[in-house]
């Protein structure tokens, strides 16, 4: 929700690119945590839904870059969410590395 809010002013010429694919993404990571968890007995499939998440958190990352990059975001807010979700991705690989503390 944040970055949804992060992005709500950015210039209109944006609205339909960055400011979309930021929204789509950072959106994705949740709906696919969501139905990771939701698939958590097939260890498989509840690792799988977890290395979509990472992929669309590291695209969020690459959109942060843009954003930054595009002056849309100044430096501090940059590297607040730009280590947000290097946590984020952290914590997904220890689940994709160890699914056996989240599945039954």
């Amino acid at each position: 929700m944040e970055i949804f809010r992060l992005s709500k002013n950015w210039t209109s010429e944006e609205r339909f690119s960055l400011t979309d694919q930021i929204k789509r993404s950072s959106r994705s990571v949740c709906a696919n945590l969501a139905e990771a968890f939701r698939k958590r007995r097939y260890p498989k499939s509840f690792v799988a839904k977890l290395s979509d998440c990472e992929g669309e958190a590291a695209e969020t990352q690459v959109w942060l870059d843009f954003s930054f990059n595009c002056n849309f975001i100044d430096n501090q807010t940059y590297d607040e969410y730009f280590k947000r979700y290097d946590q984020l991705l952290g914590k997904l690989v220890n689940m994709s590395l160890q699914p056996e503390k989240w599945t039954y």
